[in-house]
């Protein structure tokens, strides 16, 4: 389409299959000029191709304006993995927040967690260097800390959020100690505000007073498990959605995985792969549209029909139809 945009999809494993539809019927309900081209990747490729991601999905999500990708389930470290790295994703965006009428833990909960998307111990530089012992080389780089730096400062002044640093400095002195003077660095050289936590104490205090937080600036997995941690303040993995933001590329996708004991069953929750297809529309430069997609899952969430993981035994199409309609 002229002046339209590609968007790759990869629905992936489990409810991968059955979420990721729904967040293209949604965005096909907003008449905007997006094309989608669908590519296969997952456990079910390895076993009919003997590549969990075929060289053709890859190139298609490298050339796409954006992808909405939905699980993937043993193979996630073949998969998820090397699509980050082909749209540059050095920046894993997680917001978490409470919605009405989702019975949360904590409904004063709204977070933002910027996860460094690159290295860390996801590096993949692993090995066994004797029988039964095995290693995970850390890799912290100051050029990456620096980058994660100024996109979650940049994030938090844009829209109004406290800093709070994340780290283990006190006892991985060198790989936290430089990914701390990093961050430091750029929050100072801004003149930014921001607190610095222990990622272990963090943990405590989101529970007890999430709504003291706004942006975390994390290293990688500490991202990975306080975004997960915050999704059980606000009602569940199937309501976090997340971005994985490259220079110019990025791919969309729910936090929760391809929860097989529900795949196939027609009743997993939209909402995250929802949400996330609206963060694609921000990338795009669509923000009205975006807000419009969050309104009508909001109200959804809010009015029903819900799916059984928030209590109702609505379908996932039924959630589907229902934030159509009220688009």
């Amino acid at each position: 389409m002229t002046g339209g945009h590609d968007i790759a999809v990869v629905p992936g494993d489990g409810i991968g299959q059955e979420v990721t539809p729904a967040a293209v019927e949604v965005l096909e309900a907003l008449d905007l000029p997006l094309s989608f081209v669908e590519r296969a990747a997952g456990d079910h490729v390895l076993e009919s191709r003997g590549t969990a991601l075929p060289d053709g999905t890859r190139e298609t999500v490298e050339r796409a304006d954006a992808t909405l990708f939905g699980a993937a389930g043993e193979t996630a470290a073949d998969v998820i993995l090397p699509l980050r790295r082909a749209v540059d994703s050095f920046a894993n965006v997680r917001p978490a927040r409470a919605y009405p009428g989702v019975d949360a833990l904590k409904p004063e909960t709204d977070l933002v967690f910027v996860r460094e998307n690159t290295e860390g111990v996801y590096a993949g530089i692993e090995s066994e260097i004797a029988e039964g012992v095995t290693t995970c080389t850390r890799v912290v780089t100051e050029a990456a800390s620096r980058r994660i730096a100024e996109f979650g400062f940049d994030y938090a002044e844009e829209r109004g959020y406290d800093v709070t640093v994340a780290h283990k400095s006190n006892v991985m002195r060198v790989t936290d100690g430089q990914f701390l003077d990093a961050v430091r660095a750029v929050g100072d050289a801004r003149g930014a505000e921001y607190d610095e936590a222990l990622m272990d104490a963090l943990a405590m205090h989101l529970v007890l007073r999430p709504e003291e937080y706004g942006v975390v600036i994390c290293p990688n997995l500490a991202g990975d498990m306080l975004s997960d941690l915050a999704a059980g303040l606000v009602g569940g993995l199937g309501l976090l959605p997340s971005a994985n933001v490259g220079s110019e590329n990025a791919l969309f996708e729910p936090v929760h995985g391809s929860a097989p004991d529900i795949a196939g069953q027609g009743v997993a929750n939209p909402s995250a792969m929802v949400l996330s297809a609206a963060l694609l529309l921000d990338h795009l430069d669509y923000p009205a549209e975006a807000d419009r997609v969050r309104e009508a899952v909001e109200g959804v969430l809010a009015d029903g029909p819900r799916t059984p993981d928030l209590g109702g035994e609505a379908s996932t199409e039924d959630v589907t139809s229902a934030v159509v309609e009220r688009l």
